[in-house]
């Protein structure tokens, strides 16, 4: 693939995890809202907006998708299950164990996908990268934990380890099948478009059911509208754009950078101090971008 096309593609998702990293922040300004219905909102109608600028390219491609239904269908219940499973992970094992299974287990189990349905190789210098940017995620949430209060007493660990490490595999397996579409001679948009809008209408009974606090007030509303369009709607059609021209594991490597826009807004909007870890983990993140922006690949 021509150096140019990379090229873009590490841009648009950088953009994709730049968007993604605000989502804690936006979603701070709506605390009677629940997580669960914040993550259905998001997955769920931006999922559906996908679809819906995609119309035109599902029709098109729409015998090569009713061809790989069968990817089309796991694709979805991935789209549809990750955000369930990553915020009921924080709920039941904290913040700071569900996020760091959740983000630092899917460049693992993304390598794990490839390496089966690919026959992928990685070089030493993606190993490095990913265990540089696995270490800084867990001091960056490590750093976080005192700036939340989560009640312990009664939550089962094991199960949101589990929930936890469910979020990193669905995130994992729906990038790779989206790539996967692509790589079939469907278009970007199509790709993204069938399994984006049959996540978004598998969430739209736990939106119904959750999400009745977005009708509580204005400031409630608009966070879930912003929810749904900046960081669900645009950062994905940036994470399609990007997945049609790199590898899945360098893609979510890549997102890694997520955290560190999250931590910074977290301490310039909302105030939150960053301690000596906190720094140490951007730090180590950033080398990690820098081991795997052009990673060598090799195949048997």
């Amino acid at each position: 693939m021509p150096r140019n096309n990379q090229f873009l593609g590490i841009i648009a998702v950088i953009i994709a995890a730049v968007l993604w990293g605000t989502t804690g922040v936006s979603a701070s300004f709506a605390p009677e809202v629940s997580p669960i219905a914040i993550g259905s909102m998001a997955m769920g109608v931006g999922g559906l907006l996908q679809t819906v600028i995609a119309i035109k390219s599902i029709h098109i491609y729409r015998f090569n998708l009713y061809k790989n239904w069968q990817y089309v269908l796991c694709g979805g219940l991935s789209v549809a299950i990750y955000p369930l499973a990553f915020y009921a992970s924080m709920r039941m094992a904290g913040v700071t164990i569900g996020t760091v299974i959740s983000i630092g287990s899917a460049p693992l189990l993304s390598a794990i996908i490839e390496a089966i349905m690919e026959k992928a190789r990685f070089s030493i210098k993606w190993i490095i990268g990913a265990s540089l940017g696995i270490l800084g995620i867990a001091l960056l949430s490590l750093a976080g934990q005192g700036h939340h209060t989560v009640n312990t007493e009664h939550t089962n660990i094991t199960i949101g380890i589990g929930l936890a490490l469910l979020a990193g595999l669905t995130y994992a397996l729906y990038s790779w099948i989206a790539r996967y579409l692509m790589m079939q001679h469907i278009q970007s948009k199509a790709a993204m478009g069938s399994i984006f809008g049959l996540g978004g209408l598998l969430l739209m009974p736990v939106l119904f059911l959750t999400g009745s606090a977005f009708l509580n007030s204005w400031n409630n509303a608009a966070v879930g509208v912003y929810m749904a369009l900046i960081p669900m709607f645009l950062g994905y059609i940036c994470f399609g754009f990007g997945l049609a021209r790199i590898a899945t594991s360098t893609a979510i490597i890549i997102t890694l950078f997520e955290p560190i826009v999250a931590a910074l807004l977290a301490v310039t909007i909302i105030n939150e101090n960053l301690s000596g870890l906190g720094w140490l983990g951007v730090i180590l993140i950033f080398l990690c971008l820098v081991c795997v922006i052009t990673p060598t690949r090799k195949k048997n």
